[in-house]
Formats: structure tokens, sequence, C-alpha cells
């Protein structure tokens, strides 16, 4: 119960951190990330900073320091685990940043997330559901350049991925919790960054007076690409047990919105004939608005859609003792079904453009 205190201290603090460092920065910094909008296709064509990737990372690294000073690190996280987690949050920052200062080029962007996948496999915190290695590598690599790829195109709208990321970091540290892990660090950081995101949302919510920018988006992606691996796709079950289904389809579920919104836009711009990289008003977000939405119902409509994969996570973890076929079809039909109704926004009729 101490414990429990304790992190609720930590969420709030980080929460309070951020609507504080956000204010000074909207007072000091107000140029950062304002691009001219006619370099790319923005769905809110005002020019607003992007400044909530900055507070992310300073939050970030004052967790880091309480986690040192309080020995939740535990020695052995002073090897190669732990520099590679510090590696690609940096990396994952500063590209961002830079991107936000520049506009670097797609390239580049690729080589540091290709870096941050490699990493991850050096770090021993790869990817482990095939029998293959070769298919775990693989697969890792796609998920770390897939989701902080995702999490950049998600961040198309005022206050989504910041709510996404939130409920996707709380069921990551609800599966801490009840896994009984002693691996306080991590569940440090999980809590800090939710609060982190509640409080970027103050300034952040429709209609928002900054943006998280790519320094935040891609250090987002690493941080849940990270936790995703080590927290879900690695984890056992109540039982103890690790079984190859559950843990593929356990971070789909979990991650049910952001992988939706990738594949429906790279889908619909490869029939297209256009590259699914580049900016564009055809996300799932921007239908449901083109069909009628508001934005806030579209950020609320995503955090139910968000906490319903999760809270279904949680059922087939901790709720069925049992793991069978019927578990596999139900599973995988809850995911396809959230896939499909929001794919289905992009055949709808528009009523705006």
């Amino acid at each position: 119960m101490e414990k429990i205190y304790l992190l609720g201290i930590i969420f709030f603090i980080s929460c309070l951190l951020t609507v504080i460092f956000n204010t000074l920065l909207l007072k000091f910094a107000t140029n950062l990330g304002t691009r001219d909008i006619s370099e790319e296709i923005r769905w809110n064509p005002a020019r607003k900073p992007s400044l909530g990737g900055i507070t992310f990372f300073l939050v970030f690294l004052i967790l880091v320091i309480i986690a040192l000073f309080s020995n939740m690190i535990k020695e052995k996280y002073y090897e190669v685990h732990l520099w590679g987690f510090l590696y690609c949050a940096v990396a994952g920052f500063v590209m961002g940043l830079a991107d936000d200062a520049y506009n670097t080029k797609p390239l580049i962007k690729f080589l540091v997330q290709v870096s941050c996948a490699i990493v991850f496999i050096i770090s021993d915190n790869y990817i482990r559901v095939f029998p293959v290695e070769t298919l775990n590598y693989i697969t890792t690599f796609l998920w770390v350049v897939g989701l902080m790829n995702s999490l950049n195109m998600l961040d198309n709208m005022d206050a989504i991925t910041a709510t996404v990321s939130f409920v996707i970091l709380l069921f990551i540290s609800i599966f801490q919790i009840l896994n009984l892990t002693d691996d306080d660090f991590y569940l440090l950081i999980s809590v800090g960054m939710m609060g982190s995101f509640l409080g970027f949302l103050y300034h952040n919510w429709y209609p928002s007076k900054m943006f998280m920018g790519d320094s935040g988006s891609q250090f987002i992606g690493m941080l849940l690409a990270w936790l995703g691996v080590k927290f879900l796709w690695n984890a056992t079950d109540v039982n103890g047990q690790f079984i190859q289904s559950k843990n593929i389809l356990i971070p789909v579920l979990v991650f049910i919105v952001t992988i939706s919104d990738t594949a429906t836009v790279t889908i619909n711009r490869l029939l297209k004939g256009q590259s699914p990289f580049v900016g564009g008003r055809d996300h799932t977000t921007h239908n449901l608005v083109f069909n009628g939405f508001s934005q806030r119902q579209v950020a609320i409509l995503y955090l139910l859609i968000s906490l319903f994969g999760g809270l279904f996570a949680i059922y087939f973890v901790y709720g069925n003792s049992s793991w069978n076929t019927f578990s596999i079809i139900v599973s995988m039909v809850v995911s396809l079904f959230i896939f499909l109704a929001l794919y289905s926004t992009t055949r709808l009729k528009k009523s705006q453009r």
C-alpha cells in the first residue's frame, strides 16, 4: 500500500511539473515547430509551438534521477540494459527535436529509429514470441520503427496522442502491478510519464495552446515500444505461463488504436499509389470529424476505445483462467472489429472537406 501512495505522489508531481514547465515554455519559446503551413498538410493550420516533447523529456530525466537516488535501479541495470533504454530515449527525443526545429529529412529519422531497434536487441529487450530468433529480431524491428512512426502519425489532432498514450501506459502499469514485478524503476517511469501526459492535456486539449511535436511523439513511441516489449510481449500471465498466441494478442489489444490508425492510413495510401509516410488528412481521426464528430468527441472516443481494448486484455490475462482456442478467436474478433470500425470511417460519406 505504501508503494501505491508513493506512486500517487509521483503521478501528481509529474502532472504538476508538466503544467508548470509548459506554462513557462509558452512564455519564452513560442517559435519551435511553428513551420510554414505551406510546407506540410496539417489538420490545424494555426501556428502553435511544438513544446510538449521538451517537457516530457525533462520529466523523464527527473524520474530517472529520482530512481538513481532512491536505489530503484538495480545493480544489473547499470549495464547494457539501462544504457540501451537511456540511449533510445535520448535518440528519440533529440531526433524529434531536430525535426521540429529544422524539418530534417525522413531518411535521418528512419536511421535513428533503426538504431533504436538495434539497441533494443543488443540490450536484450527484444520480442521473444517465436522459436526462431531471426523472426524475433524482425518483429522487434517492425515494432520499434512502426510504433515510433505510428505515434508520429497519430499526432494529427489536439489531445489524441497524449490521451491514447496515457491509457496505454495505464494498462502497462496495471500489468506490472498485477504481475508483482519487483522492477520499481520501470513502474516509476510508467506512472510518472502518465502524470506528464495528463498534465500536457491542460495545454493540448482542444482548442490547444501547443503541440507535442516530433520530439514528443518520437520519444513517446520509443518509450511505449520499450515498455510494451518488456511487460506485454515478453510477460508471463497470472499462472506464470508464457503462451505465444496470448503474448501476441495482448499487445494488439492494448495498442489497438495506434495499430488501427496506422494500418488504415497505410492500406488506403498504398491502394492509391501514395506514400504512407507523408502528411495528409486521411487518418481515422480526420474522417470522424468529416463525418460529424467534434475534435473533443474524437479524443473521448479514442479514450474509450483504448480503455475497452486494455480492459479486454486484462480480462484475458487475469479474469480468464484458461487460454484456449475460444479465447484466441474472441480476442482476434474483438481486435478485428475495432480495426474495421475505425477503417470504415474512411468509407463513409464525408459531410465536409
